[in-house]
């Protein structure tokens, strides 16, 4: 008669993509996000304390064709197995969109603009690697309502001084500011027309936010049919002619087209930073800065 297998002692392991913090970490955590929290509330903004789990329909992210809409967040749905099954509850994957729901739900309770911050962590489902990990702590601070882009002005002054405050050092760093309406008009001109997301103008958008890290020859590699990097694996490209590339890269590297809204607002945004004395060593405007996601349609930085 053969022995019962045993059961396998459990390993006391972390999962994949999380760790744990211990002690001086813990402590220098909370000194760090005290001090910019400091910083928001000395900018007006008010503090916000939120669900750690939200409904999927309200942080919108569902997996195209199949039945659990689990792509970037943990998800679950409630009552599975029995007869009827509840909504499907995800773990917050940043704090923009549970800002957006509570703004829904208590707007006629709120002020109008609404200033808010936000701090804690945040979980996405995703592939860990170096230094990017599946639990993680953002610092988040928005105003709902606003009017004007001296509303984003102000979010990059405040951002400058929170790096600061938490001890890095001016020179160390940069603000760089940039503006989508700006580059939609560029688009168009080189003839790309439409939605951002799986289309030319998706793979250009994308091409463009890599140039820090690719030079101008690669992001024209991008622009064009592809580019293989050092590792052999290949990237298709958006298949834009010579004439299209050149006029993406022309705006680039500093050529904004004319009469366009976007240019308006950052000339606004500039002469803000510069009556502030926010000069270029903290906050300065960058056409590369792309910002990849399909929601941004202003200033971005």
């Amino acid at each position: 008669m053969a022995k019962p297998k045993k059961t396998p002692r459990p390993k006391a392991l972390t999962p994949k993509g999380f760790r744990d913090y211990f002690g001086t970490e813990v402590t220098h955590r909370a000194e760090m996000l005290s001090k910019i929290a400091g910083v928001y509330h000395r900018y007006g903004f008010d503090a916000l304390e939120s669900s750690g789990v939200e409904t999927v329909e309200a942080l919108g992210k569902f997996l195209p064709d199949v039945d659990r809409p689990n792509e970037g967040v943990f998800a679950w749905q409630e009552d599975s197995e029995g007869d009827k099954p509840g909504d499907w509850l995800a773990l917050r994957y940043d704090l923009t969109a549970p800002l957006a729901r509570v703004y829904a739900q208590h707007r006629n309770d709120l002020p109008m603009p609404y200033r808010r911050y936000a701090m804690g962590p945040v979980w996405r489902n995703e592939k860990p690697g170096p230094g990017r990990f599946r639990q993680f702590y953002q610092c988040d601070a928005d105003t709902v309502g606003a009017p004007s882009v001296a509303a984003d002005a102000e979010i990059c002054a405040m951002l400058a001084d929170c790096l600061e405050e938490v001890g890095i050092a001016r020179g160390d760093y940069v603000v760089r500011v940039n503006n989508r309406k700006v580059l939609n008009g560029v688009l168009e001109v080189a003839g790309l027309a439409g939605d951002d997301k799986d289309t030319e103008r998706g793979i250009v958008l994308r091409a463009i936010d890599k140039l820090d890290r690719l030079g101008t020859d690669g992001v024209r590699m991008l622009l064009g049919e592809g580019r293989k990097d050092e590792s052999g694996d290949f990237t298709k490209g958006a298949g834009l002619t010579d004439a299209q590339a050149t006029v993406v890269l022309d705006y680039v590297d500093g050529k904004p087209p004319a009469d366009n809204d976007g240019v308006t607002e950052l000339a606004t945004m500039q002469s803000l930073f510069d009556a502030a004395g926010y000069g270029p060593d903290r906050i300065k405007i960058d056409p590369s800065v792309v910002r990849g996601l399909e929601y941004y349609t202003g200033p971005v930085f």
